[in-house]
């Protein structure tokens, strides 16, 4: 491919950064300070850790791309690298024209200033005359749709507001090349199909859009092409519903390989396993996990464990377990292990399959890991004879009860059933 239909070209392209290791956790001051008075000359350990690791691919001009992968893979790390945001490491990045991005809420926007001063903020630093920004200004205001707060200052704009005017100047001014991360959760389901057919849009007109998202059906709609991320290499590319689907195989049930999973979090207390107890069932059923966590020493901290139920397709939280809501938490004081049983009875899952992400915290995120184990939901339900739902009715289905009378004898007559909500 000739440099003249490329938008963007990666050779070798890696980041490392480096974690340094406290040797124990000290929760004070004044536990630090004694500590280094103990140990004048100790040193931390340190890791060098590569988010993105020896990864090349092309994006021609027009080309929507789609990049997949579990948190922590590498996918906003990538993006920030492609927008300059940090240096590679190693390897080269050629961009042919002016890149435009949406990484996270607030990028690129001064908190002090209004949201009309801040679009020709933005213009100015993509390098475009204050004409050219005035041709497309309505048209970016209209797309917004914050005309009536567009002379406040963006500090005090909501998260969304803050994503619908980001998003309106990323994809309405003169870029050659727009990066979007997951940042477009934030909006409205109306503003997100907006933003999704403007991005389709955008490659029609021969524009490059490189697009991260956990919302698969997205991807797949949106893309003409996808990459897999994993632990920062590029593991596959190509079609993404070829990608969608080999990326839903590997998130599979039973015991989590938590040994090669990348995890986020201060690791004080580690997750020891993970395993889903409802690798397939019924609507209806309880949906049980069980996992174990343990700590190499002793620590003033009370661990509390959650776990979050994702749509394995369009990544949508359906539901938060948290440990803190029922007091299950373990005083770290006394105990070095833990071990819990999720049951999540309500709402009832529709048939299909669903990610679960395993969260350990104190005062802070002790560890995370990213689609830990799925859940398969069969098109069978626990009371009646029902074989299929209807999708469009809602994500879920509610446990419920009805009173049935009984036109002979007056006499109401309890049952149970299932409706989607």
């Amino acid at each position: 491919m000739s440099s003249s239909d490329l938008a963007i070209s990666v050779r070798g392209l890696s980041k490392a950064y480096t974690i340094r290791h406290q040797a124990e956790h000290h929760i004070t001051l004044a536990e630090q300070l004694l500590d280094r008075a103990r140990h004048p000359f100790s040193r931390q350990e340190r890791e060098t850790f590569w988010a993105v690791q020896d990864v090349s691919f092309d994006v021609p001009k027009g080309e929507v791309l789609g990049v997949i992968g579990r948190n922590g893979a590498g996918k906003s790390t990538l993006l920030k690298l492609l927008s300059r945001i940090t240096p590679p490491t190693k390897g080269e990045i050629r961009l042919y024209g002016r890149i435009g991005s949406l990484l996270e809420v607030g990028t690129g926007f001064h908190p002090e200033l209004t949201g009309r001063e801040n679009v020709y903020l933005n213009g100015a630093i993509l390098g475009m005359r204050t004409k050219e920004i005035d041709r497309r200004f309505d048209e970016i205001v209209a797309f917004a749709g914050v005309e009536r707060f567009l002379d406040t200052p963006v500090k005090r704009f909501s998260s969304g507001m803050y994503v619908r005017l980001a998003f309106a100047v990323a994809a309405h001014l003169d870029t050659e090349i727009l990066l979007v991360d997951e940042v477009l959760s934030v909006g409205d389901s109306e503003f997100q199909k907006r933003c999704l057919a403007k991005m389709g849009s955008l490659g029609d007109e021969g524009r490059a859009v490189i697009y991260v998202s956990h919302q698969l059906d997205s991807v797949a709609a949106l893309c003409t092409r996808a990459l897999r991320i994993s632990d920062g290499h590029l593991v596959q590319d190509g079609p993404p519903e070829e990608l969608i689907s080999s990326y839903l195989a590997t998130l599979g049930s039973g015991p989590a390989d938590l040994g090669t999973r990348t995890r986020t979090g201060s690791g004080h207390w580690r997750l020891s396993k993970v395993e889903s107890l409802s690798a397939e069932t019924r609507v209806g059923e309880p949906v049980r996990i069980a996992i174990e966590a343990e700590s190499e020493t002793l620590q003033a901290l009370t661990v509390w464990p959650s776990i979050h139920v994702r749509d394995s397709v369009t990544g949508v939280l359906l539901a938060h377990c948290d440990g803190r809501l029922v007091g299950a938490g373990v005083d770290g004081v006394d105990h070095r292990s833990g071990a819990w049983l999720f049951e999540l009875r309500s709402p009832w899952l529709k048939p299909g399959d669903y990610l679960v992400d395993v969260v350990l915290c104190s005062n802070e995120i002790l560890d995370y890991l990213d689609a830990a184990c799925t859940v398969r939901v069969l098109p069978y339900a626990v009371h009646h004879a029902i074989r299929t739902l209807e999708p469009n009715h809602g994500p879920t289905v509610s446990d419920f009860s009805m009173v049935a009378a009984d036109s002979s004898s007056g006499v109401a007559a309890p049952r149970s059933n299932t409706s989607a909500i």
